[in-house]
This record gives C-alpha cells, sequence and structure tokens, in this order.
C-alpha cells in the first residue's frame, strides 16, 4: 500500500506514525524544545549561562583596547561626538558602539603642486609652478570640519596662486622676487585654511618654474643676465665705496690734525715775537743807542747770510783777492754752517773810511 493512500497509517514519513487522536499537538512540542534550552540538563542550564554571559561581557570590554602610533594622533568619539584626543601609546577607550577612535598621522609632510598660466600685473603671461608642504595641525578640525581637506588645500592654492602672481610683474617674479611672492602665497595661504579651521598647516612655498613665453624667452633671459650684471655692479661699486671712505675720512682727520697743529704754532709764534718785540721795546727806552746798535747786526747778518755773494771791506787802491768762493759757500752749507769759511777781514786791509773800525765808529755816530 501506497505511504499517501488515503487508509495508510504511516502516510507522513517524516513525522512518524500518526495517532489516532488527530494531528500532532503542537503544544507539546513547544514544551519539548523549552525543556531542552531551560531544563537542568540543557546544554546553557544553571551557572553555565553565567559564565557565557560574563565570557562575553569581558571580550566586549577588551575590544576597548588600542594602540596609537608613534607618528599618529587619536580622536575619540563618543556617540559619534568628538570626546577627546589621545597621544602616541596604548590606551583603553569604551567597547563599541559607545566609543571609537580614528588615528591621523601628523607628522608625515604632505605636497601639492600648482602648475598653471597666469597674468601678471604688467599684463604678461607667465607659467608658474608652486610646490607647497603642509601636514595635519589638528587632528579634530582635519577630521570633522571640512569634507576633504587635501582637496580643499590644492583649491586654496590655485586660488592663492592667482591672486599673488595677479599682482607681482613679469620682472619681479623671473628676477629676485621669487622668493617674496612665494612667502606671500604661504602667508595668504595659511590664512585661507585658518579661516576654514581645516587643522592643515603650511610649512612651506616655493615656485619651482617661473619662465615668460617661448616666443620671447631670449629677450627675457637677457634682461636677467642684465639685472645681475647691475647687481653685480653695484656690489662692487659698494666695495670700492666701503674701502675708499674710510681712507678718505683718515685723510681728512689727518689734514684738520695738521691744520690745527698749523694753527697753534702760528699763534705761539706771533704770540712770541709779540712778547720778543715788548721786551725789546723795554730794552730800547733803556739805551736806545745799542739797542739800534744791535739790531742793525742783527738785520745785516740775516740779510747778508742769506745771499752767494761776498763783500769785502777794502779801499780802491787794495789788492785785488781771488776767492773760489762758490766753492767755499757749497763746502758750508754741506758742513751745515759757515764756520770753515776764511775769515775775509784775515788780509791787511789798508786804513780808510771804508774801513772796519771807521764803519763801525760811523754806525755809532748815527
Amino acid at each position: 500500500m501506497a505511504w499517501n493512500e488515503p487508509n495508510n497509517p504511516n502516510r507522513d514519513p517524516w513525522s512518524g506514525p500518526r495517532r489516532a487522536g488527530g494531528p500532532a499537538d503542537l503544544d507539546e512540542m513547544l514544551k519539548r524544545l523549552k525543556t531542552r534550552f531551560t531544563g537542568r540538563r540543557g546544554p546553557f542550564s544553571g551557572g553555565s549561562l553565567g559564565i557565557i554571559i560574563g565570557a562575553a561581557i569581558a571580550f566586549w570590554l577588551a575590544t576597548g583596547f588600542y594602540l596609537v602610533d608613534e607618528k599618529e594622533r587619536a580622536v575619540v568619539l563618543r556617540f559619534g561626538a568628538v570626546s577627546r584626543t589621545v597621544d602616541p601609546g596604548p590606551h583603553w577607550r569604551l567597547p563599541r558602539p559607545i566609543e571609537n577612535e580614528r588615528a591621523v598621522n601628523v607628522t608625515s609632510v604632505r605636497s601639492v603642486t600648482d602648475k598653471s598660466d597666469l597674468l601678471t600685473a604688467d599684463e604678461n603671461l607667465v607659467s608658474v609652478e608652486l610646490t607647497v608642504q603642509y601636514r595635519v595641525a589638528s587632528p579634530e578640525h582635519f577630521l570633522f570640519n571640512v569634507v576633504d581637506p587635501d582637496k580643499t588645500l590644492s583649491q586654496a592654492t590655485k586660488a592663492v596662486v592667482r591672486e599673488v602672481i595677479g599682482r607681482s610683474t613679469m620682472d619681479a617674479l623671473i628676477a629676485e622676487g621669487r622668493r617674496s611672492v612665494a612667502e606671500q602665497a604661504r602667508r595668504l595661504l595659511q590664512e585661507r585654511l585658518d579661516a576654514y579651521q581645516s587643522g592643515l598647516s603650511v610649512i612651506e612655498a616655493s615656485l619651482q618654474d617661473v619662465r615668460p613665453p617661448d616666443a620671447v624667452q631670449r629677450a627675457f633671459d637677457d634682461a636677467a643676465k642684465a639685472a645681475e650684471e647691475q647687481k653685480r655692479a653695484r656690489d662692487d661699486a659698494e666695495a670700492y665705496a666701503d674701502d675708499r671712505l674710510p681712507k678718505a675720512s683718515g685723510a681728512a682727520a689727518r689734514e684738520l690734525a695738521e691744520a690745527q697743529s698749523y694753527r697753534d704754532r702760528v699763534i705761539a709764534t706771533a704770540e712770541g715775537e709779540s712778547s720778543r718785540f715788548t721786551q725789546l721795546l723795554a730794552e730800547y727806552k733803556k739805551a736806545p743807542k745799542v739797542t739800534r746798535e744791535r739790531m742793525y747786526l742783527d738785520a745785516m747778518a740775516d740779510v747778508l747770510g742769506s745771499t752767494s755773494k761776498v763783500l769785502l771791506d777794502v779801499d780802491k787802491s787794495g789788492p785785488t783777492i781771488y776767492l773760489p768762493l762758490e766753492q767755499l759757500i757749497k763746502n758750508g752749507q754741506g758742513a751745515g754752517s759757515n764756520d770753515n769759511l776764511p775769515s775775509m777781514n784775515a788780509t791787511p786791509q789798508r786804513g780808510g773810511s771804508n774801513s772796519p773800525d771807521n764803519r763801525s765808529r760811523d754806525r755809532g755816530g748815527r
């Protein structure tokens, strides 16, 4: 007889023979399941369930331990809100989903480069390549204030480059103004990032390449070379001035010192002459004749001592004397005095009106 025939008592191969009373009692099946899981001899009966729950809680709490790398800082979130920022090392937080952490590398240096063709203030087209190096300064701001901080910095760099280049001239960009332009770009970019609260810090901005269009490249190269030569010539001129000015100052000081000395000497000489004249006047008042004779002799000694001519006090009938006067004078000057010259009065003279005695008497009589 087939199992599915109406009169077959074993028609259900899964539930076994049907009872005579009708379908299986579902309540009885549920009771058996409940007894299996909660009965005294079930796998989760008694203290076993508490041990399993305690182990699960301990494992859940152990998931709260985490390690922050030396190059990173971790921001701990509690139910999605910022709770604290922790330094490198091992830490513990409340397990998920209560708290979780997000680590950010704050020591690595990142970079972004912007290349573009821009117009300068003097309406020249220039190709500019600006490289910006930056790092994360605030992990909290970096994670939650802007959607994409790196993209934000790149866009801010483009805007800053256009602003700075638009205010600069071509000559300044190609010659000596490259460093100042890069510094202006760094400062403006940092101000923009601080206004956005992006948590980024710009370390350095540098103009890697600044060049004019190819059609005028040679002319700009010549201009740059001329500017360098001008700077070199200016440096040489400043070096020459630095060398000459101290010497000129020293010479001027020396001239002033010599003039001061000459003035003091002339004043002292004048004062001495005045004092001597005053003393002479006093002596003249005492003995006028003697003083006049002395003054005459001194004056004649000064006049005749500076001439190369020799006067002989002889009368007309006296003998003619030939003396090597020039040689004697030269010898006397070489010796520093006229002491070696022979006396002109050594030759016997004839008496007369021109004799030394008569001349002396004549002067005395005057």
